[in-house]
C-alpha cells in the first residue's frame, strides 16, 4: 500500500510540475503583449486568432503558406480572421482589395494570386486597373469587382479594420491577436512557428 501511495504521489507531483512548466513557458511582456483593452472579435462565441497582414509585406508572403496550413487544423471553437493593415498609401489600397475580394466571396485562389503577383512577378497592384487585369484571369468579373470596390459594404469593413488596428496597437505585420486580448509579434516570438505555438498556448488560456 505504501508503495502505491508513493507511486501516486510521485505521479501527482510530476503532473503538477509539468503543468507549472507549461504555464510558465510563455510570459506576457516577453513572448506576447497583453492589450490594455479588449478589441472586438468577429464571433463572440469562439476564440479568435486574427492575423494583421499586408499583401506587400515579404514576411507576410512567407508566413502565408505556414499559417494557411495551420488554420486548417484549428478546433471548432477557434475562428481564424485575416485583417489587412491600413497604414496609409499602398497598404490602404491592398486592404481595400482584400475586402473587395472577401465581399465577392472570391478569396481563396485570388488571395494567393495577389501575394504571388506582388512578390514573384513584381506587380505592385497599385491601382484598380492593375488588379482587374490580374483578377480577370481567375474568372472574376470586372464590372462586379469595380462596383464592389466602391460599395458601402467595403467602406464599412475598411473603417472597422482601421479601428481594429488601433485597438491592437500594432506597428508592424504579420501580427497575431488572440481573442482581442493578446498581441504576438514576430520580433518577440523569434520565428513564425513560435508565433503559432504562442497563439495555441493563449487559445488554451482562453478556454473555460
Amino acid at each position: 500500500m505504501r508503495t502505491l501511495l508513493t507511486i501516486g504521489l510521485v505521479w501527482l507531483l510530476g503532473s503538477l510540475s509539468l503543468v507549472q512548466a507549461q504555464s510558465s513557458q510563455y510570459q506576457a511582456g516577453v513572448h506576447y503583449v497583453e492589450l490594455p483593452a479588449v478589441a472586438p472579435t468577429q464571433e463572440p462565441d469562439k476564440i479568435e486568432v486574427a492575423e494583421l497582414f499586408w499583401y506587400g509585406c515579404g514576411h507576410c508572403f512567407t508566413f502565408e503558406p505556414i499559417i494557411g496550413q495551420w488554420k486548417q487544423d484549428l478546433p471548432e471553437d477557434v475562428n481564424f480572421r485575416p485583417v489587412p493593415a491600413f497604414f496609409g498609401g499602398t497598404w490602404d489600397t491592398h486592404g481595400q482589395l482584400f475586402y473587395t475580394l472577401e465581399s465577392m466571396d472570391q478569396l481563396g485562389e485570388a488571395h494567393t494570386a495577389v501575394f504571388q503577383a506582388i512578390h514573384n512577378q513584381g506587380n505592385r497592384l497599385a491601382d484598380v486597373d492593375a488588379m482587374v487585369k490580374l483578377l480577370t484571369q481567375y474568372g472574376i468579373d470586372e464590372e462586379e469587382f469595380r462596383k464592389t470596390w466602391a460599395s458601402p459594404g467595403v467602406k464599412l469593413k475598411i473603417n472597422q479594420a482601421k479601428r481594429l488596428a488601433k485597438a491592437y496597437r500594432a506597428s508592424g505585420v504579420p501580427t497575431l491577436i488572440v481573442n482581442g486580448k493578446y498581441r504576438i509579434e514576430g520580433g518577440m516570438a523569434g520565428s513564425f512557428e513560435e508565433m503559432l505555438k504562442i497563439a495555441e498556448y493563449l487559445v488554451e488560456q482562453e478556454r473555460p
